[in-house]
């Protein structure tokens, strides 16, 4: 009996044992390993979502970008060369709490404003790019986004080189109340001189572009290209159908339903975008299109 007891014993003493143990905590998965498609909800592994160039291998639904992957995907290797760099908005209304919002875009997303600009080659043919970036305050327009792209487009003409523009922007920048709006006028009258000069302007209208950038610049390209799905617009659909007392279709206001209208000229898949700006600006220059 002593000995049935002492193994007993023996074994809960074992048990007790394996209970004070911690137990292994199971491994997460780290955030930035997949990615969930906002269009489909597919779960993509992040390495494929770079390879395809930020494009959902499932729908074909593109991602947003930042300003400086579009640069990497379009401009060819080591020939973008920034202008205006340290440009920055100031608070010229006073508005309360610009300057910190200001101050946290700037540290968050590493520009200074909601546009890059500089001269580059793609496939070879020498341009000068401005492209705007919807992570800074929705891309919104504000008195430095409209002097820089008006600067890149004066130097375009200066220079006689094609400018191509990436839009993408939520509109005017209210905290800069009418310096903000003032910037159609300018941007639009520095168009109208580079065409007058007989010198190309493309533009690429990314998810979303709206306000007062569709209002301007966006919109007077000699050539309007756009990403699939892009929503393309002024005012909002909601604001729309309350002014006209109409429903309007599912698809209004997106690249393809703009397309259909006649107001842009072709939709190109981020994938063939460096290809068909390449052909475009060899075409204009009447380089070899080999």
């Amino acid at each position: 009996m002593d000995s049935l007891f002492k193994e007993r014993k023996k074994r809960l003493d074992i048990f007790h044992q394996w209970r004070k143990k911690p137990t292994p905590k199971p491994k997460e998965m780290p955030d930035h390993v997949f990615q969930t498609c906002t269009h489909c909800h597919s779960s993509i592994p992040m390495m494929d979502l770079v390879k395809n160039q930020y494009v959902c291998p499932e729908c074909q639904y593109p991602f947003k970008i930042s300003a400086r992957e579009r640069i990497r995907q379009i401009a060819d290797e080591k020939t973008f060369k920034e202008m205006d760099a340290y440009m920055i908005s100031i608070d010229p209304e006073d508005f309360p709490g610009y300057k910190e919002k200001l101050d946290r875009m700037q540290k968050a997303t590493g520009m200074k404003e909601a546009v890059i600009t500089g001269s580059a080659k793609i496939l070879g043919n020498p341009c000068i790019l401005a492209i705007m970036d919807s992570h800074f305050f929705m891309g919104s327009m504000s008195a430095a986004v409209g002097e820089k792209i008006t600067r890149a487009i004066e130097t375009a003409t200066k220079k006689k080189l094609p400018i191509v523009i990436f839009c993408t922007s939520g509109g005017a920048r209210m905290q800069e109340g009418i310096l903000s709006l003032v910037q159609m006028a300018k941007t639009s009258a520095a168009i109208a001189r580079h065409k007058e000069a007989g010198l190309l302007v493309i533009t690429v209208l990314t998810h979303p572009t709206t306000g007062g950038v569709s209002a301007s610049f966006a919109m007077l390209g000699d050539i309007i290209l756009s990403e699939p799905n892009a929503l393309i617009g002024f005012a909002g659909k909601r604001v729309i159908e309350d002014t006209i007392h109409e429903k309007l279709p599912d698809d209004f206001q997106t690249a393809e339903f703009v397309l259909e209208k006649g107001f842009i000229d072709r939709i190109v898949p981020r994938q063939k975008m460096r290809k068909t700006l390449g052909w475009l600006l060899a075409f204009h220059t009447k380089r070899s299109l080999t």
